[in-house]
Parts: C-alpha cells; structure tokens; sequence
C-alpha cells in the first residue's frame, strides 16, 4: 500500500514524502472470508480490512511501515519534520 505526507505552510508544501508498504495475505477460503465480512469490521476501511483487528488474521506478512497501513505513516512523518524546522530558521 502507499501513502503520502504533505506538510504545507501559508499554504505552500514545504515537505513532502512518500511511503510504500507491502502487504501479504493469507490464502483464504471462502468461508474464511464470509465470516470476516460478516463482522462488518471491513465497513469504511480502505483495502475492506482492518490489520490492527480482526482482519490480521488475514494478513501473512507486510514488510515497512505497519502504521502507514494502519493510516498515517508515522516515520515517514517523524523524517519530514526535521526539515520542516530546519527550513523555518
């Protein structure tokens, strides 16, 4: 999965990045997946599962960022803010 950070002031991005995170799944049955979907937990997330609830069952292995999976790529925000700062003296 990808996701991206873009820090802007007045308006104008200051820094910006990108983070690419793999995930790999299980295989699954049909069953399996009927009883995921009946948990509803998929409803409003992106990918139609939830690594950080029930749908880690249905994941392998990833390999980057797990946070950027989860939502917001933490590190890659954490390597863009230095810059920010260091931009602002």
């Amino acid at each position: 999965m990808v996701g991206g950070v873009a820090l802007a002031r007045d308006g104008e991005i200051e820094a910006a990045g990108v983070a690419v995170t793999r995930v790999e799944f299980r295989p699954a049955t049909g069953a399996v997946l009927d009883a995921y979907v009946a948990t509803g937990e998929w409803e409003g997330r992106a990918g139609g599962y939830a690594i950080q609830g029930r749908g880690a069952a249905l994941v392998r292995a990833i390999s980057g960022d797990y946070l950027n999976v989860v939502g917001l790529p933490v590190a890659l925000l954490l390597d863009l803010v230095p810059g920010l700062q260091a931009g602002s003296a």
